[in-house]
């Protein structure tokens, strides 16, 4: 990860709300040389004014750390702000006018690229067809990934620049959806490329996101994507970009300026695709999903990164997949060490389909789960995809943030973006309040999950979180009245009694509006101010 240079300012901020353990009650705060340099009352921040460049009126507004998002595609994201976006799509043939008005305003795109389509959601419950979307598209190359990019459906003239494919039909999946996508990718240009990287950091810094997880590799974006991310975070204000590259050579991700080999290393795919792996079949397919690592690979490439120093990681969604990280990680420790093992913080990105004997292992190996509330916001409940794919009674164990949290499991919260956006209030709100109330969290424990937890996800116990000596990330927001959440975790009105000890956050309760980001610092530097703020 780049470390920044401040800009040369020491700024006091005051008459707000600054959310900080240091001081519950907390309304000033001076910022010096990128870090926090002190955070306390209206009345001590007399004594600073005279000696800071910049005094900043917070009017009455939250300071909180800025958001980390545990878990992007930042190129895919930018990609999907600034193309076809298929979210909305009610129905099939609404998602195909998309796709017609889209290729019509789009003659010089060599290659045309959407996202977000979910057939699960429209009436009938079937994809678009090849053929219907040659038509769509005049005969143009055209990919158009899942909503859990772990498939996609494409027109003919893409299929006929992957040599061995063959005209096939339906969603690809697997080693096909690799294909086609690393053919689809390779027609963007790099000016195009960067444009879509600055739109997506751009977008993150308007949310309060101060630093997000780029979870690049060989079969999710390129070498050239991920360096050059990287290199345009280092060189211009954005949120700052972590890298982890999802490949099993330890030392292709070093060179790349990953922080680990890990991020997407797929053990398994998706639910929605039907390709995350499971113990028993699916409710609504005759199969168990796909398996791409197994316990022996698994256990490899911990010890390999743990002695190379990196931090090692998976992709795990199916219950059969978890197992195969956990009993991989295992192995690496009675080789290793146990002591080794945890002190590498080694992560599980969404390990939804967990157990109590799993989640006992995260705890015991030191695994940090790397999870996307807003998942469970999207296909959870009874009607959801989740209970489609699985059944009710398997759907209601997914995402199970409250026991991971009781076993003393480390927690970072992402979006996955663009499976599902940018969002981090609505993933605090998400976790808050999970379709199955026994997983719920309280709103202090989400924030913290998407705040500190992104930052000790790689390594970094001394930040997201507004103490001195910190950096200084953090994001101003406007929003309604704070309220505190008691041990109970029932939310009661704002404390005036100091051994509450707990600085408020917004009451997040569905229906209410949620905060508005008013301006972002990273690193002392200003990322982000919304305009006419």
């Amino acid at each position: 990860m780049s470390e920044r240079s401040p800009e040369p300012s020491t700024v006091l901020l005051r008459r707000g709300e600054v959310h900080s353990p240091a001081d519950p009650f907390a309304t000033a705060m001076v910022v010096q040389a990128g870090q926090v340099a002190w955070v306390g009352s209206e009345g001590a921040a007399d004594a600073f004014a005279d000696g800071v460049d910049e005094v900043v009126d917070l009017d009455g507004a939250l300071v909180t750390p800025a958001f980390t998002d545990a878990h992007v595609h930042t190129t895919s994201t930018g990609l999907a702000l600034t193309g076809l976006d298929l979210s909305g799509a009610p129905t099939l043939e609404a998602a195909l006018a998309l796709v017609r008005e889209f290729a019509a305003g789009r003659p010089e795109d060599r290659v045309l690229l959407g996202h977000g389509w979910d057939a699960s959601r429209w009436p009938g419950g079937r994809p678009p067809t090849r053929t219907e979307l040659d038509e769509a598209t005049g005969g143009r190359p055209l990919y158009l990934s899942r909503i859990d990019v772990h498939s996609a459906v494409v027109t003919t003239a893409l299929l006929d620049t992957v040599p061995g494919l063959g005209p096939l039909d339906g969603p690809l999946t697997a080693d096909a959806h690799h294909a086609v996508r690393a053919a689809a990718f390779a027609a963007v240009t790099p000016q195009q490329r960067t444009g879509a990287q600055r739109a997506a950091l751009a977008h993150a810094a308007s949310l309060g996101i101060g630093s997000v997880h780029e979870c690049g590799g060989p079969e999710i974006s390129s070498e050239d994507d991920f360096t050059g991310l990287l290199r345009l975070a280092a060189e211009e204000p954005t949120p700052r970009v972590v890298g982890y590259w999802a490949e099993q050579d330890v030392e292709k991700a070093r060179g790349l300026g990953a922080v680990g080999a890990a991020g997407d290393l797929f053990v398994d795919g998706a639910l929605g695709s039907h390709t995350a792996c499971l113990h028993l079949p699916y409710t609504d397919a005759d199969h168990t999903g796909a398996a791409y690592l197994d316990a022996a690979a698994v256990a490899a490439h911990v010890v390999a990164c743990t002695e190379a120093g990196l931090q090692g990681g998976f992709h795990a969604i199916g219950d059969a997949a978890v197992t195969a990280v956990v009993d991989g990680v295992r192995a690496a420790a009675e080789k290793l060490g146990l002591a080794r093992i945890r002190a590498a913080r080694h992560r599980v990105e969404h390990a939804e389909m967990l157990t109590p004997e799993t989640i006992a292992a995260f705890a015991e190996l030191g695994l940090t789960a790397s999870v996307q509330p807003a998942f469970d916001a999207l296909w959870g409940g009874e009607d959801g995809l989740y209970a489609q794919r699985l059944g009710a009674e398997r759907a209601r164990t997914l995402n199970p943030f409250a026991a991971l949290l009781r076993a003393g499991v480390p927690l970072a919260f992402g979006s996955d973006s663009p499976v599902t956006p940018l969002d981090p209030w609505g993933t605090v709100r998400a976790a808050a309040f999970h379709r199955t109330p026994e997983h719920r969290v309280s709103v202090r424990a989400a924030f913290t999950a998407h705040t500190r937890g992104g930052w000790r996800a790689i390594g970094r116990d001394d930040a997201g979180v507004l103490v001195p000596g910190a950096p200084a990330d953090y994001a101003v927001w406007r929003t309604e009245e704070l309220v505190v959440q008691a041990p109970d975790d029932r939310v009661a009105r704002w404390s005036t009694d100091p051994r509450s000890g707990t600085p408020g956050l917004p009451d997040l309760t569905p229906g209410r509006d949620l905060p508005v980001c008013l301006r972002t610092v990273v690193g002392g530097r200003t990322v982000f101010v919304r305009p006419g703020e």
